[in-house]
């Protein structure tokens, strides 16, 4: 015999088996369909809605307390420090600061300067002086590890506040 006919006589055997196979399926179909016809068991009903009575706030004396408190101008407000909005901004303010990784620095101790890489990949060379970040972020000291900044966000009652923040040179 050839390699041909014992493969289609081997082919044959196999559909003629596999055919025989699914002729047993009868007792298959009975248990499927008596599991489907079984009722499930009951489901528990629902807790009731409590419902509440509406309550209008009248008093116009006082504040509404589930409202905001309305800015107000104080002594403290006025007095603290504050961003310079008036000047230029600079094309790393663009950016939060968590976006922007410190990848070198060039120069000696008393001149040195950050390589900053902003998130569109550009290289910015930043000095003490300049601003980074999206909160007045202002460097204050380069080192060859690290930038500090001292950045100025909202106190949340109208006035700002000095906070400090850095970027740490990152690992490749």
């Amino acid at each position: 015999m050839r390699p041909t006919r014992i493969a289609i006589a081997l082919a044959t055997l196999a559909m003629t088996l596999g055919l025989a196979a699914c002729s047993g399926q009868g007792d298959l179909h009975d248990w499927v369909a008596q599991v489907k016809a079984r009722k499930g068991a009951p489901l528990p009903a629902l807790p009731v809605v409590k419902t509440f009575e509406t309550f209008i706030y009248q008093d116009q004396d006082k504040r509404d307390p589930f409202e905001p408190a309305p800015p107000q101008a104080n002594d403290q407000n006025q007095v603290g420090p504050h961003p310079d909005q008036n000047r230029p901004r600079g094309p790393l303010e663009a950016f939060p600061l968590d976006s922007l990784k410190m990848v070198g620095t060039i120069g000696a101790k008393s001149g040195i300067e950050a390589l900053v890489r902003d998130p569109q990949g550009v290289i910015h060379q930043v000095h003490v002086g300049d601003y980074m970040g999206q909160n007045y972020g202002h460097v204050s000291q380069v080192t060859t590890g690290e930038i500090d900044l001292v950045e100025m966000v909202p106190n949340g009652s109208g006035g700002w506040m000095e906070r400090d923040a850095s970027v740490a040179l990152g690992e490749k």
